[in-house]
Parts: structure tokens; C-alpha cells; sequence
């Protein structure tokens, strides 16, 4: 979608669609000379309701004016807009075209511009991309910011480039296992690699990881017939800023059963969703790539499936992990946590300074805070601030949880290092996390548990209204990269 900026008194307007918000000011300055447009606000109460539309069919080059409510001003934040510019785009899908935006004092400029282009993008997002009418098209070809700044367009420019992310990680996360398996996940990362100059992949199979003594990892993979992947992204730019380099650290079990500690089977078939940490984080590298930000990273992603049969692993089984450390297997639907205790030490081999992993790890998390907040652990606790500030300022909101040195004493087990679940189901988020740290080596760390917000079994009542993949992370990581890189 391309953006352009337009002074707000720079004569008619050339859209096919023109979106004035009303919120506790009324309807902007700038649109107040459109006909009808203050008298309907007013008579439809729009600035009560947040997404609340009217529609009005103008004579002239506009086919459309829709008027949209931004709710009280104690309550108006970028969310508000965001879901404002998606209940805009529903209306106005069938036009199409140039969607034309009154900016009005809500809130900063540059805030609402993000906010707006995310609404229209992620808002307008259609899941049913294997539906024979299925249309993947963006539902505006240009929005153009009216009464914005001209710095305003590189800026929110940028913003859709990082909900094209979004929403490329959202197709993953819907697609079925039979297309996405580990093997075509990796096929997917080296054909993003092959778009941009600086970043490169390679995928180790299964003789390559376990010669590497990736045991936790084989351990999970070697119930399938499809061979998992460990897959590897490296973005080098020309001219790094700083000594960081940024470790992104991915959860791809492109379909769980469970294990033999099988799962339910109702709503075992969101289980595809399961490979959704993997899935931002490689769009995440990918668009730190594309917006050629000076920051060097690397990517780590265990792709693997979850699979009932008799090569798969047991409880009782005991797993040595990539770092020597040994696991006994309590539950093998804990398997997130082995897949990813060999990404992370591997990552940190790799010569990863600062880590942070993405993973729909546990059930518990989304049970203490749905789907709107992701929970935040890890060794140090400015660094999962930074992760937490990045996620808030982006739309994917984050939240810090506690990591106290006692915890560890959770997974302790009898037979070995230490156990990969619990019976007590006590700290359960935090009890991963614990396990996770064993493996990260020295330096900072945090875990990400997206169980709530990055695979969505109902709609969320905002402009994140389908079922299915989010793209959660891929805002958080372009926000966190474009920090450290400043």
C-alpha cells in the first residue's frame, strides 16, 4: 500500500474513499466542509462507539465518506484507531481504490498514521486464503494522510511494510500441516533469504542436528515421517551499528498432537497454529531485513512435528540436550520446551548476544491472560524490559513476569538434570521458562509465551477479528530491532 501526505487545506481530495474519525473533538477541522459530515456524526452519536461506521455516498470524486467513532477520549489509544481504520476498511471493501484519512488531535500524528495503516492491513486480513473466490489483495492500493507531515510518509510507509509481515507470518500459521511441514518452512525461509542481499539460510536435517547432539530436539522429531528442520537465518547488513547481535529464537511444531500424552481432540485441529513463534520470527528477520535496518541478527528455528507412532519418544525417555544437560520426559505435549532448549543454546553458538524467544509454550499463560497480553520472563530483567516496551509501542502488547531462583527447584527430577513437566501444575508459564534458562548460556535472555495471542480460536472484538494466525511478534521484533539500531 503506498502512503502519501496531503496538507489539510490543499483544495479536494482525490480518493475513492475518505475516512473521517470523530472522537471527543467531533468530527476534524479538516473534513468539516464535506456535506453532511458534522450534522450525521452528531445524529449517530459516532463519538460514543469505537468502530461504530456511517457511510455516505457523495456527488463527486469520492464514491464514498465514511465516518468512523473513536469512543470517549479516557479510553482513546492507538488500539482505538487501529480498530477504527479496520471497521473502515469492512465498510468500504468493495471500493477499494485510494483511502483517503483526516488526521485529527487524538493523538500524535505519527501514532495515529501507524495505528491507522495497521488497522487497514491487519483488520482487513481474510484467513481464507484456500477458499475458491479467495482474494489476497490489500483493500486499498494507497491511503493518503490529509493534514499530515510529510516526514509522516517514510514513517508510516514503514509501518506497512512490518503489517505485510504480520500478516505473511499469519498465512503461515494457517496453513494446514499437509502444505507446511518443517521441510517446506525451511523451502519458505531461503526463499525469503533470496529476496534480500544481506540475509542468508540454510535448514540442518535430522543427520546434521543429531551429529550436533541436538538430542532434545531429535528427541521431538523422531516420532514424524516428516524429518524436521533446524533452520537458520543470518542478516548481516554492511554497516552494523554497536556490538549487539540480536538472537531471535522461534517454537515451529507445525502441528502438535501431543505425543503419546496426546492432546483433546476438540480444537486439535488449531494445533497447526502451533509453529507460530517460529513463524514471526523468521517474517521478523525478514523485515528487519527489508526495512535494511544496521543491526546484525540471527535466527534460530526449530521446525519439527509432534507426531503419535512408534519411533515417538515416551515418558520415562530420558534426552540429552545440545549443552550435555539430561531431561526426563514427564509429558511429552511439554515439547516446546526441548525444541527450543537446543534453538537457544545453538543460537547462542552461533554467537547470539542478546536472545529472545517466541513460543505458544503453555496453556496456563492463555488462561491468565487471553489473547490480548503475551507474558515476558528472563535472566535479565533490563533486557526483558526493553522486550516489554518494544511489544507495548508496537501492538503487541507484553507484560513482565517474575523469575525468582526458587522456581528452579520445579523441575527438579530424580532421574536426571532435570524434568521437562509437572504433576503439581504450579507456576506452569514460569516452570517453562526455568527449564528454558538452563540453555541459554551467558548474557541476556527473555521468553515470549504467545500461547494467547498469536493463534486466535475466536476473533478478538477489535480490529483482530479473525480466527486463526495473528502475526504476534513480527511488530514487536521490527519495534525492538529499529531500538537497538538507532
Amino acid at each position: 500500500m503506498k502512503v502519501e501526505a496531503q496538507p489539510a487545506s490543499n483544495g479536494a481530495l482525490e480518493a475513492d474513499v475518505i475516512a473521517v474519525p470523530v472522537g471527543p473533538g467531533g468530527v476534524p477541522e479538516s473534513a468539516r466542509s464535506l456535506d453532511g459530515v458534522t450534522r450525521v456524526a452528531e445524529e449517530e452519536g459516532l463519538a460514543e462507539q469505537v468502530g461504530k461506521t456511517a457511510v455516505l455516498y457523495p456527488e463527486g470524486p469520492a464514491r464514498r465518506i465514511v465516518l468512523v467513532g473513536l469512543g470517549a477520549g479516557d479510553e482513546l489509544d492507538a488500539d482505538t484507531v487501529r480498530t477504527a481504520a479496520a471497521a473502515v476498511a469492512e465498510a468500504a471493501e468493495r471500493v477499494g481504490g485510494t483511502l483517503a484519512w483526516h488526521l485529527d488531535d487524538s493523538l500524535p500524528h505519527a501514532e495515529q498514521a501507524r495505528a491507522v495503516v495497521d488497522g487497514v492491513l491487519l483488520g482487513s486480513y481474510d484467513p481464507g486464503r484456500w477458499k475458491s473466490e479467495a482474494k489476497d489483495e490489500p483493500p486499498f492500493e494507497r491511503l493518503v494522510l490529509v493534514g499530515g507531515e510529510d516526514d509522516l510518509v517514510d514513517r508510516t510507509a514503514r509501518a506497512a511494510t512490518i503489517a505485510d509481515a504480520a500478516n505473511r507470518a499469519r498465512d503461515l500459521a494457517n496453513t494446514g500441516a499437509n502444505e507446511l511441514t518443517p521441510e517446506r518452512l525451511a523451502e519458505h525461509a531461503s526463499e525469503l533469504a533470496a529476496r534480500h542481499e544481506h540475509l542468508t539460510a540454510e535448514a540442518l536435517d535430522p543427520e546434521e542436528f543429531t551429529k550436533l547432539g541436538m538430542g532434545a530436539f531429535a528427541g521431538v522429531a523422531q516420532g514424524s515421517h516428516n524429518p524436521a528442520r533446524m533452520i537458520v537465518l543470518r542478516y548481516e547488513p554492511p554497516s552494523p551499528k554497536g556490538d549487539v547481535v540480536l538472537g531471535l529464537v522461534g517454537k515451529a511444531i507445525t502441528f502438535d498432537t501431543g505425543g503419546i500424552s496426546i492432546k483433546p481432540a476438540l480444537y486439535m485441529e488449531d494445533m497447526k497454529g502451533d509453529m507460530s513463534g517460529g513463524g514471526a520470527v523468521i517474517e521478523g528477520i525478514g523485515v528487519i531485513a527489508e526495512l535494511g535496518l544496521p543491526l546484525r541478527t540471527l535466527a534460530v528455528v526449530a521446525a519439527s512435528e509432534n507426531a503419535v507412532g512408534g519411533g515417538a519418544f515416551r515418558p520415562g525417555d530420558v534426552l540429552t540436550a545440545m549443552n550435555g544437560k539430561t531431561i526426563e520426559i514427564t509429558n511429552t505435549d511439554a515439547e516446546g520446551r526441548l525444541v527450543l532448549a537446543d534453538a537457544l543454546h545453538y543460537a547462542r553458538e552461533l554467537g547470539a548476544t542478546h536472545l529472545v524467544d517466541f513460543a505458544t509454550l503453555t496453556g496456563a499463560m492463555n488462561r491468565a491472560f487471553g489473547d490480548l497480553y503475551a507474558g515476558v520472563m528472563g535472566n535479565d530483567d533490563e533486557w526483558r524490559d526493553q522486550i516489554v516496551a518494544a511489544g507495548e509501542e508496537s501492538g503487541d502488547h507484553a507484560w513482565p513476569w517474575p523469575m525468582h531462583r526458587r522456581y528452579r527447584g520445579l523441575i527438579d527430577s530424580a532421574f536426571a538434570d532435570m524434568k521437562n513437566s509437572s504433576v503439581r501444575g504450579q507456576a506452569q508459564p514460569t516452570y517453562a521458562a526455568s527449564f528454558l534458562q538452563e540453555f541459554v548460556g551467558e548474557g541476556p535472555w527473555a521468553h515470549v509465551d504467545v500461547a494467547g495471542t498469536a493463534f486466535f480460536t475466536w476473533g478478538r472484538n477489535d480490529y483482530l477479528s479473525q480466527k486463526g494466525g495473528t502475526g504476534y511478534g513480527v511488530r514487536l521484533i521490527a519495534e525492538l530491532a529499529t531500538r537497538l539500531s538507532a
